[in-house]
C-alpha cells in the first residue's frame, strides 16, 4: 500500500530537513546519505522513505545503486504555497515597524 503523507508533517522533522538540504546539490544513494548521521541506516531509510512517499525526493536506480535527488517542482509547490504568509508577515512587521518609528519620534 503506498500512502500519500502530507508533505508539511514531512519537512517538519529536523533529519528529513538535513536530507533534503543534503540532496540539494547532487544526487546521494541512501548509504552516502546516512553516513551524515548518527543514526542506524534503517532510520535513515524510513526518513527517505517518507520522503519519497510524498514526492519532496525522487529515486533512480543506475545498476544496484538508488540514488535520490531532490524533486524540484514539489520544492516549488511548497515555496508557491507559504509565499502569501510570508508577504502577510513581511507587511505586518512593516506595519509594526512604522508604530515603533512613529512613537519613538513622539
Amino acid at each position: 500500500m503506498n500512502l500519500r503523507r502530507d508533505v508539511f508533517q514531512a519537512i517538519a522533522d529536523p533529519t528529513r530537513r538535513a536530507i533534503l538540504m543534503l540532496v540539494a546539490t547532487q544526487a546521494m544513494t541512501a548509504g552516502t546519505i546516512a553516513s551524515n548521521f548518527g543514526t542506524a541506516r534503517p532510520t535513515v531509510s524510513k526518513h527517505l522513505q517518507i520522503l519519497t512517499e510524498c514526492e519532496l525526493l525522487q529515486s533512480e536506480q543506475s545498476g544496484r545503486e538508488i540514488y535520490y535527488h531532490l524533486n524540484a517542482h514539489k520544492m516549488k509547490e511548497i515555496a508557491d504555497f507559504i509565499e502569501p504568509f510570508r508577504k502577510m508577515w513581511d507587511d505586518r512587521f512593516n506595519q509594526l515597524e512604522l508604530v515603533m518609528k512613529n512613537y519613538k519620534n513622539k
